[in-house]
């Protein structure tokens, strides 16, 4: 297509420098706030922060939700994507369509939305003491338990739109193979489809752990200030505090954890391809 490679740089160099300036630039301005102090350069912003018991709270609290919205949005999204690339033609489409469209809809609002159906008044409470299982209404909101549903709700069509794609371009004639081989459907999953559609399976993680972990609506919501996270808390030093410095050290935490994740999961995609 390019004559040479000085060509193509030469075409690429208007949008690096336009990320460079718009995003990079910030960023790095950002960040170098967390290691900068009166007397110079220093990493005690961060052994300040990491050293605080609350800090520590919130920082696991945001892994072990974001890993566990991961992990089960993963498993939904299989058995959902594999049920809608199994589907003909038209009702495939019916069914991606209903996939996306909670994204064309505002995270405010099916946030919102979780606050009628976990209410103390809610759907859910009414059903449980209608049934008798329960004598007075259960307090879903503001617990880890709302805020990891919230946050499943939001991200999971991610997840199954990265696996109907990664289920599409697998091999038609590789789970009729393996089960004429004599595998049952768990070794056709595991030794199969998983190695076959470990790039939308990276790809699905990255995005909702990244997504579980940057969130701010939906934890704000439904986890308050009895639930904080990172991005809550990040939120909470800027617009009450005036902390800079610890909205850096936050900020600069949840980058390293966003790129952790996906390196992760490269190498175990990688390594499961290897065995």
């Amino acid at each position: 297509m390019f004559h040479s490679r000085a060509e193509a740089l030469a075409l690429a160099l208007p949008a690096a420098v336009f990320a460079a300036v718009v995003f990079l630039a910030p960023v790095v301005i950002l960040l170098a706030e967390g290691f900068r102090n009166a007397e110079g350069w220093s990493d005690a912003a961060y052994t300040g922060f990491l050293s605080d018991p609350l800090n520590r709270t919130v920082f696991l609290r945001t892994l072990r939700l974001g890993a566990t919205v991961t992990v089960v949005a993963a498993v939904i999204g299989y058995a959902a994507a594999f049920a809608i690339v199994n589907l003909p033609p038209t009702a495939k489409g019916r069914m991606i369509g209903l996939v996306v469209l909670p994204l064309m809809i505002s995270p405010v609002a099916r946030t919102y939305a979780w606050i009628v159906i976990l209410g103390r008044t809610g759907i859910v409470n009414q059903a449980l003491t209608s049934v008798g299982l329960t004598d007075e209404p259960i307090r879903f909101l503001f617990t880890e338990t709302a805020v990891f549903v919230g946050l499943l709700q939001l991200f999971l069509p991610l997840m199954i739109l990265a696996l109907i794609s990664a289920l599409e371009n697998m091999p038609k004639d590789a789970i009729p193979a393996a089960r004429v081989l004599g595998a049952n459907w768990f070794q056709v999953f595991w030794k199969v489809i998983l190695p076959l559609t470990k790039e939308g399976l990276v790809i699905g993680g990255t995005l909702v752990f990244t997504g579980s972990l940057t969130a701010y609506i939906t934890p704000a919501i439904l986890g308050g200030s009895k639930v904080l996270m990172l991005e809550t808390l990040l939120f909470q030093r800027v617009t009450v505090a005036n902390d800079f410095v610890s909205a850096s050290v936050i900020a600069f935490i949840l980058i390293v954890m966003s790129f952790a994740a996906n390196l992760l999961l490269k190498r175990l995609a990688t390594a499961r391809s290897k065995r």
